[in-house]
C-alpha cells in the first residue's frame, strides 16, 4: 500500500471521528441549555482542517462551557490538541467568541471566560493544526516502521550467516591452505572442491611441516624424527613412500609441487 493510500484513507478515518465529535459536542451543548429536542444540523467540512457545526435552534451559552465540552469530547476521540474554536452569529457570521487550544501551554488563548453569550442563532468553526502529525503519523509511522524492520532482519540474518561461515574463512587464512586445496589436519583430509581426499596420519603429519615451512628445503633427518620417533619402527623407504603417495594427491595442482633434494631432503614448493 502506498503512502498517499495510507494518508488518504486516514484523513477520512478523521474526517468521521471529527463529525461524530462535533455531533457531541452539539449534544452536550443543549444538554447544558437543558434543550433535549432541538436538531443538531448535519457537520460542515469545509476542507480538510476546518469543520462547522450548526444547529436549527437558538441557543445561550456560557464560554467556560463549551471550551470544558470541546476538550473533554476531543480527548475521548484522541483528536488534535491544537485547534482555533470561533463561535460565529448566523446573522452576519461575526465572531461572537473564540479561542485557541495549543499543546504547548503558553500558547493557548481562552479569552473572556465568563461572559454569557445570549441566546441566539449561533454556528461553531473548528480549525486544527497539523492534523497530519495526528492522524496519518501515526499510520504512517507503524508502515515505515514495519519496513524498517523488516531489512533490519534481513540485514540480521545475512550477518549471520556470514558469521556462521567465518571459521572456515579464518582456519584458512591461518595457514591451512595450499594452492587450490584446503587443508584439514584435524580431519586427516584435503578438499579440492567438490572433491574430497583421505590422508593416512602420517600422511597429515609430513603435509603440516611442509606447510609450515613452504619453499623451505626440510631434512630427512627431521622430517623423520617428528614423525616417526615415537610411533615405532621407521623403514628407511618409510618417508619416500609417503612423500610418494602424497605428490599423488596434490598432482591436481600444478602450483605446488613436492621437490626431492638429493641426498638432503625435501622441498614443497609453493608459486603464488
Amino acid at each position: 500500500m502506498s503512502s498517499f493510500t495510507i494518508a488518504q484513507e486516514n484523513n477520512n478515518d478523521f474526517s468521521k471521528r471529527v463529525k461524530i465529535s462535533l455531533r457531541e459536542v452539539g449534544n452536550q451543548l443543549l444538554l447544558a441549555n437543558n434543550d433535549t429536542v432541538s436538531l443538531i444540523l448535519p457537520v460542515i467540512k469545509k476542507d480538510d482542517v476546518t469543520y462547522q457545526l450548526s444547529f436549527k435552534n437558538q441557543l445561550s451559552f456560557e464560554p467556560n462551557t463549551i471550551v470544558s465540552i470541546v476538550k473533554s469530547v476531543f480527548e475521548k476521540s484522541s483528536l488534535s490538541k491544537d485547534y482555533i474554536v470561533e463561535v460565529l452569529q448566523c446573522s452576519n457570521n461575526e465572531v461572537a467568541y473564540s479561542y485557541e487550544i495549543n499543546k504547548e501551554i503558553e500558547k493557548t488563548i481562552i479569552p473572556c471566560a465568563g461572559r454569557v453569550l445570549p441566546e441566539n442563532c449561533y454556528t461553531i468553526v473548528v480549525t486544527f493544526f497539523d492534523t497530519s502529525s495526528n492522524n496519518s503519523s501515526g499510520y504512517l509511522l507503524f508502515f515505515y516502521g514495519f519496513i524498517l524492520l523488516f531489512f533490519v532482519l534481513l540485514l540480521i540474518k545475512v550477518y549471520q550467516k556470514r558469521k556462521r561461515r567465518a571459521p572456515q574463512k579464518n582456519e584458512l587464512v591461518n595457514g591451512k591452505i595450499i594452492g587450490s586445496f584446503e587443508f584439514y589436519p584435524e580431519q586427516n583430509k584435503l578438499v579440492k572442491r567438490p572433491l574430497e581426499i583421505n590422508l593416512s596420519k602420517k600422511e597429515c603429519e609430513l603435509l603440516e611441516i611442509f606447510i609450515s615451512r613452504p619453499n623451505q628445503i626440510i631434512k630427512r633427518e627431521e622430517l623423520t624424527k617428528k614423525v616417526w620417533e615415537d610411533h615405532g619402527v621407521f623403514v628407511g623407504r618409510s618417508l619416500d613412500t609417503y612423500i610418494s603417495k602424497l605428490r599423488k594427491k596434490l598432482q591436481d595442482d600444478d602450483s605446488i609441487q613436492l621437490i626431492n633434494i638429493h641426498g638432503i631432503g625435501y622441498k614443497l614448493e609453493v608459486n603464488s
